[in-house]
C-alpha cells in the first residue's frame, strides 16, 4: 500500500504490517528509509511507477535499523541497482547477518501470550521474513549529522531497541521517523497507540525508554513509525503515551 504525502514529500509504504517511506527531493531524486520483507519488492516497483520515478531514482537507501524485516530487498537494490545503503556502525555487523539481534526476552512465548500477534507475525512470515539475505552497509550514520541525501535527514541516535538505532527528522517538514524506537503498533503483542517494541525484538528496553528524550527533543509534529500508522499529534504526546505502556 502506497500512503502519499503523510509529511510532504514523504509517502509512506505499507506491506505486511512493516513500514518503509520514500522521501522526495526537489531533483526527483528519492531517499529509501528501510526496505521491508523480501516481497516488499514488488509493492516498491508500483510505488515507484505511479509516483513517476524509476528504481534509478532512488539514490539512498537509510536504516534505522537492521532487525530482517527492514532489510529484506536492501541487497536487491544494492545489487541490481548500485544504491547506497547506510547505517550506524553498530548496526553494520546486523545488516550483513539480520537475525543475529539481541532481545530481552523469549520470542517463543508471545504468539502464545499475545494470539492476536499470530496474524501479523504471519503475514510477515509469508512476506519472507524466514529468507532474507544481509547487505553491507557502506554509508555510516552520525549522531546529529544531517545526510547528504535526498531529503537531508538529520541523525538521531536512539538506541534501546538495537543498539545503533537511529530515528531520522525532517525539520522542514516537521517529521520524525522513528523506525522502531516508538512504534503504534507492536507486532509481539499486537498493541496499539505509541510504545516501544516489546522484549523479544528488543536489546535494551530501559535504553528504549530513555531514547524516548532524544526524540521528542526534535518537537516533530508528525511520527512516521517503523510499525502502525502515522501520529498527528505531536511527538511529545507520543513519547508520553509510549512512557505510560511501558515495556511488554
Amino acid at each position: 500500500m502506497l500512503e502519499r504525502d503523510v509529511a510532504p514529500g514523504v509517502h509512506r509504504l505499507e506491506h505486511a504490517y512493516v513500514n518503509c517511506y520514500l522521501i522526495e527531493d526537489d531533483d526527483g531524486r528519492l531517499t529509501l528509509v528501510d526496505a521491508g520483507l523480501p516481497a516488499f519488492w514488488p509493492l516498491l516497483g508500483r510505488a515507484l511507477r505511479e509516483l513517476g520515478r524509476r528504481p534509478r531514482d532512488v539514490a539512498a537507501l537509510v536504516l534505522t535499523h537492521a532487525h530482517f524485516d527492514h532489510v529484506g530487498v536492501a541487497r536487491r537494490l544494492q545489487e541490481r541497482y548500485g544504491v547506497a545503503v547506510w547505517a550506524h556502525e553498530k548496526e553494520r555487523y546486523l545488516a550483513a547477518h539480520p537475525y543475529r539481534y539481541a532481545h530481552e526476552n523469549m520470542r517463543g512465548v508471545y504468539p502464545l501470550r499475545y494470539p492476536r500477534a499470530a496474524l501479523i507475525l504471519g503475514a510477515m512470515a509469508r512476506a519472507g521474513a524466514l529468507a532474507v539475505k544481509g547487505v553491507s552497509a557502506e554509508g555510516t550514520l552520525e549522531d546529529g549529522e544531517t545526510l547528504d541525501v535526498p531529503g537531508r535527514p538529520r541523525v538521531v541516535l536512539s538506541p534501546g531497541h538495537t543498539f545503533g538505532h537511529c530515528a531520522l527528522h525532517l525539520p522542514d517538514r516537521d517529521a520524525l521517523l522513528s523506525g522502531d524506537a516508538l512504534v503504534t503498533l507492536d507486532p509481539y503483542t499486537a498493541h496499539t497507540g505509541p510504545r516501544i517494541i516489546a522484549g523479544a525484538a528488543t536489546a535494551d528496553s530501559a535504553m528504549a525508554l530513555a531514547s524516548l528524550d532524544v526524540l521528542a527533543a526534535t518537537g516533530a509534529g508528525t511520527v512516521l513509525p517503523g510499525h502502525g500508522e502515522p501520529w498527528r499529534e505531536g511527538v511529545d504526546s507520543a513519547v508520553a503515551a509510549a512512557r505510560a505502556a511501558g515495556p511488554s
